[in-house]
């Protein structure tokens, strides 16, 4: 605590002459420096372990490794989570909002170091899943402990953790522009000059260290030649393109929500390092592109180099028959989610960001293949391999211009931004109809964690149904009479009594009101208080949403609704104007 205090009084003493807006770019600054170099250290890693493991492999022969390092690597990364860093740090996207809406921006400082030796291990030996989730928790808990060392409030932590998550995309991608567009998009920050200066600052200067550290070499080196050109006459393919980017979106979620349902059946980790790795592990060793993130195979594949993909496979020597290829390529496209959703299941650290990407990959190589191949066309693969990318990514992240302006960057130009635009479009339009929550936000939504752009709607999500229950009712005995009651009131504050049985389940409601014709005529003591109780016009859940008990209070018109547990036992009321009152000292709250 004192190295923190001395820090916080270096900050002061340097920053004592700096308004607000210019104390948050020095700190975008400090942030985007610190987020570049965790990205360079965690593909160092990366790349270290996977040259040591896999490059002396002969490419024209399957290696029995395959099936090996896998789980080999998904064991060594839960025991890292398990008994170093004792949380859980996969889903880093979704881990990120999670935290805006639930722990105030607050994201504990183990995570600037341990999703990248999680993450670089997990894909380093073959874990079928990307970097990018692991780099977006680094950079935001960069930003987040930046934000708390310097004791800033809930809005300014919120905005730095924003600018260390879109800092370390742009690092890892060199494209500045889609880290401030995935901030405003996903991590849904509000667009405003006070936000967006920083966050731009914070994407120059990653991507800047980027260059310094790594060179100008882009991640996926993609050239596009004249005979790649987008032509008016292509449009139709492209939409059709579109419509097989949203479906496979639809595929890619399903898929990972399904895997993901079947190992939380497993009631043993061992289980799932066994299941986890014989999955995996086989897939790799029939389809070696499925190793690790996939950069490599989807590279040979926008270029035409399709003989590649065979490389270390089964089918090496059947790397020349065309239908042999459109059946490959397929089989991997599929077999990819089941790939990504085993290993994060079974314990692996990794994202979905690459493995929507390969997806895409392939879904705009396989129609360009099958026309070229079947109907004699000329479509050009790498166009449409790149455009797959952004297809598939926009459907299953629900971000459209994130996977717009990625694939943008990566191509070093916009001449395909019409082709980019019409699929994206339609596959977020498709993959919206049959499912409207993206692959980081389903499960916040469900339990209204989820922070959006409706003011409303986000500042009920820091609203606990426990911290605004009511508990200062006097309880009733089913058992009671009017007379027992007539002497309770006396200290009594409130109109309301509920009526419980033995066993403290609620069985109804008394209200003052329908007593006081009775209450001053002792003839009528005697009456069992049951004649005069009624039944609540709903009950309300524990731990139920606040959204969900507005919407109740709506629908049935009231004021005032007891609280129960799934036995019915009572344990409190919630009230109308008690909501609003914090949604109020909530937003102000926020606002400052």
């Amino acid at each position: 605590m004192l190295r923190y205090d001395r820090i916080y009084a270096y900050f002061l003493r340097a920053t004592k002459h700096l308004n607000e807006r210019q104390m948050m770019a020095v700190l975008a600054v400090i942030t985007g420096v610190a987020a570049g170099v965790g990205t360079w250290l965690f593909e160092v890693l990366l790349h270290g372990i996977k040259s040591c493991l896999v490059s002396w492999f002969p490419v024209e022969e399957a290696h029995f490794l395959y099936l090996i390092y896998p789980a080999v690597g998904i064991i060594l990364a839960t025991l890292f989570v398990r008994y170093i860093v004792k949380a859980n740090i996969s889903e880093g996207v979704t881990r990120v909002l999670y935290a805006m809406s639930s722990r105030d921006s607050r994201i504990d400082s183990h995570n600037m170091w341990t999703s990248i030796v999680g993450g670089a291990t997990t894909i380093g030996f073959g874990g079928s899943v990307g970097p990018e989730a692991p780099i977006v928790l680094t950079g935001a808990a960069i930003g987040s402990n930046i934000g708390k060392l310097a004791r800033l409030n809930y809005r300014n932590i919120t905005l730095l953790l924003c600018c260390g998550a879109g800092a370390a995309l742009a690092a890892i991608f060199k494209a500045p522009i889609t880290g401030v567009v995935f901030v405003l998009e996903i991590l849904m920050l509000d667009i405003t000059a006070g936000s967006v200066i920083p966050l731009l600052i914070a994407s120059i200067t990653a991507t800047t260290m980027a260059f310094m550290l790594r060179g100008f070499d882009p991640i996926l080196a993609v050239t596009l030649t004249a005979d790649d050109a987008f032509e008016l006459k292509q449009i139709p393919f492209f939409m059709m393109l579109g419509t097989l980017c949203g479906l496979m979106s639809f595929y890619f979620t399903t898929v990972n929500s399904k895997v993901g349902s079947l190992f939380r059946k497993i009631d043993s980790q061992y289980k799932k390092w066994i299941a986890g790795g014989v999955i995996l592990g086989v897939l790799i060793f029939v389809f070696p592109p499925l190793y690790g993130e996939g950069y490599e195979g989807f590279t040979a594949l926008m270029h035409g180099h399709t003989k590649e993909l065979f490389d270390n496979s089964l089918f090496y020597r059947f790397s020349s028959v065309e239908w042999v290829v459109l059946l490959y390529v397929m089989a991997i496209m599929f077999f990819k989610v089941v790939a990504m959703a085993s290993t994060n299941a079974a314990g692996g650290v990794g994202g979905t960001f690459a493995p929507s990407l390969f997806v895409g990959a392939f879904s705009g190589a396989l129609l360009a293949l099958t026309c070229n191949t079947l109907f004699g066309m000329h479509l050009p693969v790498a166009s449409f391999t790149l455009v797959g990318m952004a297809g598939v990514m926009a459907g299953v992240m629900k971000a459209p211009l994130t996977s717009i302006f990625l694939i943008a960057e990566l191509s070093n130009g916009y001449g395909l931004f019409i082709p980019l635009m019409i699929t994206s479009c339609i596959s977020f339009a498709v993959g919206h109809s049959l499912d409207p929550d993206s692959i980081y936000t389903k499960q916040l939504r469900l339990r209204g964690e989820l922070l959006t752009h409706n003011k409303d709607e986000s500042v009920l999500v820091f609203l606990k149904l426990d911290d605004l229950m009511e508990t200062d009712f006097i309880r009733i005995k089913e058992n009671m009479t009017l007379g027992d009651i007539v002497h309770m009131i006396a200290s009594a504050h409130r109109n309301i009594f509920p009526v419980i049985d033995n066993f403290g389940s609620l069985l109804g409601v008394v209200q003052l009101d329908d007593l006081r014709e009775d209450m001053f005529k002792p003839a009528m003591y005697g009456r069992s208080i049951t004649h005069y109780m009624i039944q609540p016009p709903d009950k309300i859940l524990q731990h139920e949403q606040i959204q969900s008990v507005l919407d109740r209070f709506l629908e049935n018109k009231t004021w005032m609704l007891p609280v129960v547990d799934g036995r019915n036992r009572y344990l409190g009321f919630i009230s109308k104007s008690r909501i609003l009152n914090a949604y109020r000292e909530q937003l102000v709250k926020i606002s400052q």
